[in-house]
């Protein structure tokens, strides 16, 4: 009796989705490639084929739960433009400041163990910013082009997404501060961080006053002050 033969594609989703159940039952230090092989009736050889490490498998897990997140999938739909660039850094901003107060820690875990990569070997680390930039840099690079088009913005030196990653690393630091039960550092008057850290932020990749004025004004909402002031009471 002949069986149909599992594709490549298949085999790998099953792998991820025992990989998802594995992690989320031990976390990332208590599973190891041999649970999550034998969680998908495979060997842990068979496993090594489509992900070559712990670290692959989460990160790619990572990287799924991005592309599903359906506010981020509206911003990837979104034509390039000053508005969409704008609408990028406040959501930036707004997530790491949330990551130390998500109501599952998941968010928190996982940029702990970006901070463990980056003091090992750096391999979680990696791969987490190689499938960022395939997700995120693309619209972020055509918006911030389309911005310096439109008179928005000036251009800064020849590699902007050297600027995506400016970013992304400032809100990095500024998440870490506030990782700690009692964070490292406490903002003064923490109902303008949000505003600050957007205005800072689009200041540093060239907008000028006018479009963040005009784009910023918009596009924050009263009550993202206020939930700013919930996390840290």
């Amino acid at each position: 009796m002949s069986t149909l033969r599992m594709t490549s594609d298949l085999r790998r989703q099953l792998i991820l989705g025992a990989a998802k159940r594995c992690f989320a039952r031990h976390g990332f230090a208590g599973t190891t490639t041999k649970s999550v092989a034998a969680a998908a009736a495979i060997s842990e050889a068979l496993l090594f084929k489509h992900f070559p490490s712990k670290a692959a498998l989460f990160a790619e897990i990572l990287a799924e739960e991005c592309e599903a997140d359906p506010v981020l999938a509206d911003l990837l739909e979104r034509e390039p433009s000053t508005a969409t660039l704008v609408e990028f850094v406040r959501t930036m901003v707004q997530h790491f400041l949330q990551v130390s107060n998500g109501p599952d820690k998941e968010d928190e875990q996982r940029l702990r163990l970006m901070v463990t990569s980056h003091l090992d070997d750096g391999e979680f680390a990696r791969l987490v910013y190689a499938k960022v930039e395939s997700l995120i840099g693309g619209i972020f690079v055509a918006s911030l082009e389309r911005a310096v088009a439109a008179g928005d913005a000036s251009p800064i030196g020849i590699a902007p997404l050297n600027l995506f990653w400016f970013v992304h690393h400032t809100l990095l630091s500024t998440a870490l501060m506030r990782l700690p039960a009692t964070p490292c550092l406490a903002y003064d008057n923490v109902i303008d961080v949000e505003r600050q850290l957007c205005e800072f932020l689009l200041r540093g990749i060239g907008l000028n006053q006018a479009a963040i004025a005009s784009h910023l004004d918009r596009q924050l909402k009263p009550a993202s002050a206020q939930s700013v002031i919930a996390e840290s009471a």
